[in-house]
């Protein structure tokens, strides 16, 4: 079986940033999706789950209701090692502006003090697992990671063209 290409990042050096993941050409449209990486993968401890849950509430609540950017966000959520989320955006857009988005989106968690949306039994898989406090710690810590040490290039990737003969958007 063929190894994925995220599978091919060398985890060993990648520190917390923003990068493309990978790029998608459907029909006419570029589909962009951004590792959101929060830690440094195998040096620091994953994100607590129950804060990335409470994370990913919010910052998809956030970017959903977005005035700029609510029609292009397609998908937000965890990554399975817990080190940061994907983005999903309809579209190409250099890091450094999805950069800025996510300082707003990770200012907006920091920042938060109401109930968190859908944490209820009727709208929540496992509505039990959150921790606001945690999550406002982590929030507050990858801003100052995203304005202090802005990485976006993952370590010795070479990336691939997509099918129709276009490569990456240049970060």
């Amino acid at each position: 079986m063929e190894v994925i290409p995220s599978f091919q990042v060398d985890h060993t050096d990648l520190q917390p940033g923003i990068y493309i993941s990978r790029q998608d050409a459907v029909a006419d449209t570029c589909f962009t999706t951004y590792d959101i990486r929060m830690t440094a993968p195998n040096h620091e401890p994953a994100v607590n789950p129950a804060a990335l849950h409470t994370i990913e509430h919010l910052v998809a609540t956030y970017l959903r209701n977005h005035d700029e950017w609510k029609e292009n966000i397609i998908y937000w959520g965890p990554m399975g090692c817990m080190t940061g989320n994907y983005l999903i955006v309809k579209g190409a857009y250099p890091c450094e502006e999805i950069r800025q988005l996510m300082i707003e989106a990770f200012c907006f968690v920091r920042d938060y003090d109401d109930e968190v949306p859908g944490t209820t039994p009727a709208t929540c898989g496992n509505y039990l697992m959150h921790d606001l406090p945690m999550a406002k710690w982590e929030a507050a810590r990858y801003v100052d990671r995203l304005k202090n040490k802005f990485c976006c290039e993952y370590p010795g990737l070479v990336r691939p063209e997509l099918e129709d003969g276009k490569v990456f958007f240049d970060a």
